[in-house]
């Protein structure tokens, strides 16, 4: 069966894509899907290229046995948009960025519509308390949680495609 690759994205691949990425890592490895999925993040600006994860990120998943602190921080490129199968957004912003330089058919979708339902956006915690991050935690672990309950159930089944959140 083919992997099925995810790339989550915000604005500077520091602070909810980073977390976002090893949130679903945690839960894939967890459910001994490892080898069933592809996970990375990226962001819409290259501010932080080549940067750790913001600290009270590292923080945030580390406080819940999860180790953030190897990732570095990327730009999208291009090649994204054909080498993911799924690429979610973490706010409206983001998705609008995403979609403007995506080619037509691209997999582009809001993570708070695909991955939790609710249309929401995952608020930037970059300018707050750690509070806010340990929040956007919260909303990034239900989504991630339901996320790979679907795409989980869909590699069960006999299509094994990401049908439901294309």
């Amino acid at each position: 069966m083919k992997r099925i690759s995810i790339l989550f994205v915000c604005m500077g691949n520091i602070c909810r894509s980073p977390l976002a990425e090893g949130i679903f890592g945690h839960l894939v490895a967890e459910a001994g899907l490892t080898g069933d999925f592809t996970i990375a993040s990226a962001g819409t600006d290259g501010w932080h290229e080549g940067e750790p994860p913001d600290r009270r990120s590292i923080a945030t998943a580390k406080s819940h046995g999860i180790d953030i602190s190897g990732q570095r921080a990327r730009r999208i490129q291009p090649r994204d948009f054909r080498d993911f199968d799924l690429v979610l957004a973490m706010d409206r912003d983001n998705l609008a960025a995403l979609k403007k330089s995506a080619p037509h058919g691209a997999n582009i979708h809001l993570f708070g519509d695909a991955a939790l339902g609710t249309g929401e956006d995952i608020p930037d915690p970059y300018y707050g308390d750690p509070e806010g991050f340990e929040l956007v935690y919260t909303r990034l672990l239900t989504g991630c949680s339901r996320l790979l309950e679907t795409l989980g159930a869909e590699r069960t089944s006999c299509s094994g495609n990401t049908s439901s959140v294309r």
